[in-house]
């Protein structure tokens, strides 16, 4: 008995990882995009980015209410579940740092400073916690010129 309790404990604990929470599900027709940028755009800054999303709805952060969420934008790095803290932010969610902007306000658009160069966006819906749903709804990582 002291056998079967362990291997269930470990089990447990191999399958939900302290602090990961249950994620919120997503629309399974919804798509995130940016509606006036394109892959390969060569811009000025300030960059004006709008956002557009389908099939869910937009709502502020620590709102739960079924098949919302709010905006986050990736700049300058890994798509959304790549590089070394990938996994981590699809479970425990977004950090809020100068390559990740939280919109927890339900804001569509916004305007940032870029310097000259190339740059990576991508768009991720976040719940009211700001972890990506399952199913992230994401964006396909666009790269942009600024001049």
């Amino acid at each position: 008995m002291k056998v079967l309790l362990a291997a269930t404990a470990a089990a447990l604990c191999l399958a939900a990882p302290l602090g990961a929470q249950e994620r919120t599900p997503s629309h399974p027709d919804a798509k995130v995009y940016f509606v006036n940028l394109k892959d390969g755009d060569t811009v000025t800054s300030p960059v004006t980015v709008v956002f557009g999303l389908s099939a869910m709805g937009v709502a502020p952060a620590g709102t739960e209410k079924e098949h919302t969420g709010h905006h986050h934008l990736l700049i300058d790095r890994p798509a959304i579940g790549e590089g070394e803290d990938g996994a981590d932010e699809l479970l425990y969610g977004l950090p809020a740092d100068e390559h990740h902007v939280h919109f927890g306000g339900g804001q569509t658009e916004t305007s940032i400073e870029l310097s000259p160069g190339r740059h990576t966006l991508q768009l991720v819906l976040g719940d009211a916690s700001h972890v990506p749903h399952e199913s992230p709804v994401v964006s396909e990582v666009i790269t942009i010129n600024v001049e």
